[in-house]
């Protein structure tokens, strides 16, 4: 029935409007890593938001409401400020219950995924984008290593003049916000600095938190053909509570509880960051390419919730603390074969990491090393593209991409504990694109590969130090058909897609904050995307996002044949709209999810969101000396439902269900001069 709608609409002569006019908005489009692809000749599922769409009318907001009409995409706020958002994309990161998995990150073309495949939002500020290009599906050809999906976001540059801006946001929980930014910008060279604090008490008992975060960003042109650029970045978040999973009774009950365990050992985290990295954009002698370099650093104490080791008492937990260093590069180049084009391109990144774990009493770290060892992480990945036109308005697309990704672990305590695993695998991709006025069709199949991360490896079940020796990859081939197009003044997008898994890495059981995996056989995940826009009149656009998702174990897994994957629920929809209303900027919006399971074995059960959750927010720009105020008002769960927002996958004793807060208000203001 699913396959028969797809056809059905990609073969309806309403959406197969190939000799109107109407033509696709011609964005270009990086994340493909071929330069000259634009949005409507591209053959993929890709979203494209500009930085009002991220923010939402507020001074910052979370993955959960920059990316809330990105169909395929599930970013789930946890409510948590000691865990990054939960992002799944096409089932793609649903394991991951701290950071993201499987999906590839990028700020300013700089990853911000590890060689590992663990990707840290710390570097990166919703504030101070422009712009954030979201690649659905399979991308290991291209982006290497757990590239399920890949998030690029651009940050913003200095415009030509001076330019100067201070933002304040209070609201409910006892959350503050205040940013500035200052840039200057001429023909050749501009600069911007941008600085921001967040502090709040949290919706939950144990979850206050505290950010701090500067960004550095120089851009100059070299001639007419080169242009360099510089970023920096530092954080420092000296507080971020964990308040921990509590069971679906517990949520219930009281969901601005802690978890017991996480309130008596004082669950926490401490961290701070550092990235530096210079790059240069070049077209020159008929190639058009793009270099970037970076080094970071990163240390983190953190207190968990999860037992310390026999002998104990009960207020005495494990204690991490990481010590990380590393640096990579990154080039492309591409270019025009007659009416085709070729891209070349090569990713080497290593990063080393200085583990210790101990006891901690309420936070406290004391006693011997329980686990001191080195983790050492490098990945070599060269990639080529081809891309070719067939006939006048067919094209095919082909590439192959190799990755080795070697961890070696360095045992301080016990040195026949240490090990060295290298796991590599090739990556394709093939597709073909029909492209005519403001039509594009596409098919395409592509294959990724995801290693466990350096974490995954070092958690072993038994407790033990060292490499786990039987934890492995997982390599998937999805297959994906889709359009795009515009039908009178409605932008329409529709894509149909296929995923097959083998050796499926998942946490097998988690435990305060302590997650132990396993390859738990195959998967398989379908799915259908639609994504519409259309003018209301006046200066409003209504907006409708949905996505259906099926993701099971196949008969490989054993025991889970024909469960349900753990964290994805099967319908997501969301309806809005945004514009000008009597010189307001409005922007509204209505999500509705299904249930979805919790735990591999189906047997914790997570209900959907019922008749839904509703989001507002208001702006009104008035003219000040010399510049503007933007004032605004934004109010999430405007109806105060009780639902879930988040899951941790196979939570330990039944704790998975993260909670999220009822009607949160705020309110702030921004100077512009």
């Amino acid at each position: 029935m699913r396959t028969r709608l797809l056809v059905a609409l990609l073969a309806s002569p309403a959406l197969l409007g190939a000799q109107r006019p109407d033509t696709l908005p011609d964005l270009t489009v990086g994340v493909t890593r071929t330069a000259g692809s634009t949005l409507g000749a591209f053959g993929g599922a890709v979203t494209v938001l500009d930085g009002p769409s991220v923010t939402r009318q507020r001074l910052a907001t979370g993955l959960d409401e920059a990316l809330a009409f990105v169909p395929g995409v599930l970013a789930a706020n946890r409510w948590n400020p000691s865990l990054d958002q939960r992002l799944v994309i096409r089932g793609f990161g649903a394991r991951a219950n701290f950071g993201v998995r499987g999906i590839k990150v990028l700020i300013d073309g700089i990853p911000q995924t590890l060689p590992d495949g663990q990707s840290q939002l710390t570097n990166l500020d919703l504030a101070q984008l422009e712009r954030v290009e979201v690649l659905r599906g399979a991308a290991s050809a291209l982006h290497g290593n757990a590239a399920g999906g890949v998030v690029a976001f651009t940050t913003r540059t200095a415009a030509r003049g001076s330019d100067l801006e201070l933002g304040t946001e209070a609201g409910t929980f006892g959350t503050w916000r205040v940013q500035g930014r200052v840039a200057s910008g001429s023909a050749v060279q501009g600069v911007s600095i941008a600085a921001s604090r967040t502090i709040s008490d949290g919706f939950r008992t144990q979850s206050a938190s505290e950010q701090r975060r500067v960004q550095v960003a120089y851009d100059r042109r070299l001639g007419s053909a080169v242009r360099l650029l510089v970023r920096g970045a530092y954080a420092d978040d000296p507080r971020a509570e964990n308040p921990g999973a509590l069971t679906v009774a517990e949520a219930g009950r009281t969901p601005d509880a802690a978890a017991p365990n996480n309130l008596r050992r004082r669950a926490d985290k401490a961290v701070t960051q550092g990235q530096l990295a210079v790059g240069l954009d070049i077209a020159t002698g008929g190639w058009q390419g793009d270099v970037r370099t970076w080094v970071v650093g990163r240390d983190l104490d953190n207190p968990l919730a999860a037992p310390a080791p026999a002998p104990t008492t009960a207020d005495e937990g494990l204690w991490v603390g990481i010590t990380r260093r590393g640096g990579g590069a990154r080039a492309t180049a591409t270019r025009g074969l007659g009416a085709g084009r070729l891209a070349l391109g090569l990713d080497v990144q290593q990063v080393a990491d200085d583990r210790i774990n101990r006891r901690h009493l309420r936070g406290e770290p004391f006693g011997a090393a329980l686990l001191d060892q080195r983790e050492t992480t490098r990945e070599v990945g060269p990639f080529v593209q081809v891309e070719w036109p067939l006939a006048p308005h067919l094209r095919v697309k082909s590439g192959v991409r190799y990755d080795a990704v070697r961890f070696e672990v360095a045992d301080r305590l016990v040195a026949a504990r240490g090990g060295v695993r290298t796991l590599d695998a090739f990556s394709g991709h093939a597709g073909v694109t029909w492209q005519r006025n403001a039509l594009t069709a596409w098919s395409s199949v592509a294959t990724s590969f995801e290693t466990p991360t350096t974490t995954e490896f070092a958690n072993r079940p038994d407790g033990s130090t060292g490499l786990n020796t039987v934890l492995g990859p997982q390599r998937s081939v999805s297959a994906e058909l889709g359009a795009r197009t515009m039908v009178g003044d409605v932008a329409l997008e529709v894509a149909g897609w296929r995923t097959e898994t083998d050796e499926v890495i998942t946490p097998v059981q988690e435990v305060g904050g302590r997650s132990f995996f396993a390859n738990l056989g195959g998967s398989r995940t379908q799915g259908l995307e639609l994504l519409a826009s259309s003018p209301l009149g006046g200066a409003l656009t209504a907006l409708v996002s949905y996505t259906y998702t099926d993701a099971r174990y196949t008969d490989e897994a054993g025991a889970l044949a024909g469960n349900r994957v753990a964290g994805i629920p099967r319908h997501l929809a969301r309806v809005g709209v945004r514009g000008v209303v009597a010189g307001f900027a409005v922007d509204a919006d209505h999500a509705l999810t299904s249930r979805q399971y919790a735990d591999d074995a189906n047997q914790a059960e997570i209900a959907g969101w019922g008749a839904g959750v509703s989001g507002v927010r208001v702006a009104r720009t008035l003219a000040a000396r010399g510049g503007s105020a933007r004032l605004f008002v934004a109010v999430q769960n405007l109806w105060g439902r009780r639902y879930i927002g988040s899951v941790t996958v196979n939570g330990g004793f039944g704790r998975v269900a993260e909670p999220a807060a009822g009607r949160v208000v705020s309110a702030g203001v921004v100077l512009t001069r």
